[in-house]
């Protein structure tokens, strides 16, 4: 439960962090353009049309919500990108002293954290008013009917082409939410296969990955008894490899498992023990580290294990 719920945070934020990645912001601003353009369009093609119904004004309320939820994006992307620069510029060493940090959030710091609040609210707000104003838009096509498709053909099917668009992502996004739900679920390898695909060099490299402890999984016979704790149970030994005084962790038949594909250990499959304690298999763990350096398990960085055995090299 506990890999099951770090999986599910972290595809969380991955998906935030995807949802205003540069290419998605782009995309989301030119849909919304192109929303506006249309009904500036038409609503300049339309002046003759007489809609029995105030389409050109739900027209227009589309439009402003289209404009508003840009500037949100954009308010929120800035913020975004902001943060990701004050992180590498203390990551790379150069704000040691914290005063990186502070240069960053100086002046404008004040600022980017009043438009982030008033940003937030707002997107909110217009959500909700969105939905509300689908439902009002909703009512008036139906309730002009045929009239509106001969009186105002134009206004009628641009409300009918913004209503559908609203109801295909509205299913995208439900359909999207229940797909990632059943495989952190059912099928956490699945997810992190996805997330392994996805990645952008945010977890551990390969170095700081192979500098982890490699063992090799000897599973008991049925005759040999390994003493765990205040019982005898049956279980295996775990022998560190590449050495010439190796290791041994003696295993219970419990923790001779893996608790990211939660298959039991095979003899002689290779694990990897984290500086926390917890191993896992090598090619489970692996890929998990690619994406996140820390412990499936007790969210140990591993990264700040291998930068603190650096420095005392």
């Amino acid at each position: 439960m506990l890999v099951r719920e770090t999986a599910a945070e972290h595809v969380e934020e991955r998906q935030s962090d995807w949802a205003y990645s540069k290419p998605v912001v782009i995309l989301d601003i030119i849909w919304n353009l192109a929303f506006v353009a249309a009904g500036v369009a038409v609503l300049v093609l339309s002046t003759e049309e007489r809609a029995n119904m105030p389409l050109r004004l739900w027209i227009v309320g589309y439009g402003l919500q289209c404009l508003l939820h840009m500037g949100c994006v954009c308010v929120e992307y800035r913020r975004r990108r902001r943060r990701r620069v004050g992180f590498g510029t203390v990551a790379s060493g150069g704000g040691n002293d914290g005063s990186s940090i502070s240069g960053s959030r100086g002046d404008s710091g004040d600022y980017v954290t009043l438009a982030q609040f008033i940003a937030k609210h707002l997107e909110s707000a217009n959500t909700m008013f969105s939905f509300i104003w689908w439902i009002i838009g909703f009512y008036w096509v139906s309730a002009g009917g045929q009239a509106l498709a001969q009186d105002s053909p134009q206004l009628y099917w641009l409300c009918i082409i913004y209503l559908g668009f609203d109801v295909f992502f509205v299913v995208f996004c439900v359909a999207l939410a229940c797909v990632i739900g059943i495989a952190v679920c059912c099928c956490l390898p699945c997810i992190i296969a996805i997330l392994y695909a996805v990645a952008d060099q945010e977890g551990a490299s390969k170095e700081d990955i192979d500098q982890l402890v490699k063992f090799k999984f000897r599973r008991a016979s049925d005759n040999e008894k390994l003493a765990v704790g205040d019982q005898e149970t049956p279980g295996g030994i775990m022998t560190e490899c590449g050495t010439d005084s190796p290791i041994e962790h003696v295993l219970s038949q419990e923790d001779a498992e893996c608790c990211i594909c939660l298959s039991s250990y095979d003899d002689g499959v290779e694990l990897r023990e984290l500086p926390c304690g917890h191993h896992f298999h090598c090619t489970c763990v692996d890929k998990w580290l690619h994406i996140n350096a820390t412990c499936p398990l007790c969210k140990y960085n591993i990264l700040k294990s291998s930068r603190q055995d650096r420095e005392e090299v």
